[in-house]
């Protein structure tokens, strides 16, 4: 009876971030620097129109709510996992150097090869995995222990973060747009970017939420989880190049977003608890949610004029994670 009970609380959870996320989407296609009604926006995606209310709705709102959608979701799901893979609450795509790798990566094609801006995802993703590999080996030590992987991953996301500061100085010319990446925003978004992020999307939630069940294992230590019969360095491996997939998939396309992974993962632990099986899921939605709603709040904030959307994030992320931070200490 009680663990049905705790079972339909954590349902009910679900909903609710479920019918939140779908809130603030609606809310996302709704305003902006022209204000639409929502019934007009319902009969918009109902029965578009060939007026120009239909044409900002198609062509600039959706992509971009659309857009900010996957990449919350992809960067919510790649700091739940490293959280879990590390042991360690402060892992997140940004700190073991997975979002400096795909960064690094990205600025690169879009300051050296300006043209050839689908080379962008795949650079990114290269990139993650590369520094990902480089943290694994600077860690690797008669195998691998959570706290090195943090520190290696800080050592090289400083590394990372010096050789992007370089390519910006030789490159000055072009600075603005690699800048306006760097901080992470959704303007501008198109049915290109949704396409480019979309099965990146799709296979990374199926994977996280199929892979729950070893994430779960992982929690109980490594002797306990070797006891049990899983192949620790293998899964750690595996699941955190599924990670620097999810993260290089969303930074080639809003560039480096911060706070995402953090705190969305602890967010999720706080209202539906340590189960993966749920965590998994709770931050795909609350990812989702988080990223459309701050992007509105850039939008509207001083309106006309936009912010990006790395900047709303920081301003909430940082005081939100300072909360976290005295709560557990």
């Amino acid at each position: 009876m009680i663990i049905s009970s705790i079972r339909r609380r954590k349902w009910g959870m679900l909903l609710l971030f479920t019918a939140a996320a779908l809130c603030l989407f609606v809310l996302s296609v709704s305003f902006g620097a022209a204000d639409i009604v929502l019934e007009r926006v319902a009969e918009s995606l109902v029965m578009p129109q060939p007026t120009t209310t239909d044409q900002i709705i198609w062509n600039i709102r959706l992509p971009r709510t659309v857009t900010g959608v996957f990449v919350g979701i992809n960067l919510a799901l790649a700091g739940a996992i490293l959280q879990a893979v590390m042991h360690n609450p402060l892992a997140d795509p940004h700190i073991i150097g997975v979002s400096s790798g795909a960064g690094l990566a990205g600025i690169a094609v879009i300051l050296v090869l300006p043209a050839y801006t689908a080379l962008i995802v795949p650079s990114a993703f290269c990139g993650a995995m590369a520094a990902a590999g480089i943290v694994y080996l600077l860690a690797w030590k008669n195998g691998i222990r959570p706290v090195r992987l943090i520190l290696a991953g800080v050592a090289v996301s400083a590394l990372l973060g010096a050789c992007i500061s370089e390519l910006l100085i030789f490159f000055s010319d072009r600075v603005h747009g690699a800048l306006l990446w760097m901080v992470g925003g959704l303007a501008a978004k198109s049915w290109t970017d949704v396409q480019l992020i979309l099965p990146y999307t799709i296979a990374g939630l199926l994977l996280s939420c199929l892979g729950a069940y070893y994430l779960n294992i992982l929690q109980l230590g490594d002797e306990a989880a070797k006891g049990i019969g899983l192949n620790v360095e293998g899964t750690r491996i595996i699941f955190t190049a599924l990670a620097a997939l999810l993260a290089a998939s969303a930074v080639s396309v809003a560039g480096l977003l911060g706070f995402v992974g953090l705190i969305i993962p602890h967010m999720a632990r706080l209202l539906i608890g340590t189960d993966y099986r749920y965590i998994m899921p709770a931050s795909a939605l609350l990812g989702a949610a988080v990223v459309t709603g701050s992007d509105t709040l850039a939008r509207l904030l001083f309106a006309p004029m936009e912010l990006p959307v790395g900047i709303i994030m920081a301003f909430w992320g940082a005081p939100f994670f300072l909360f976290l931070l005295r709560r557990e200490v």
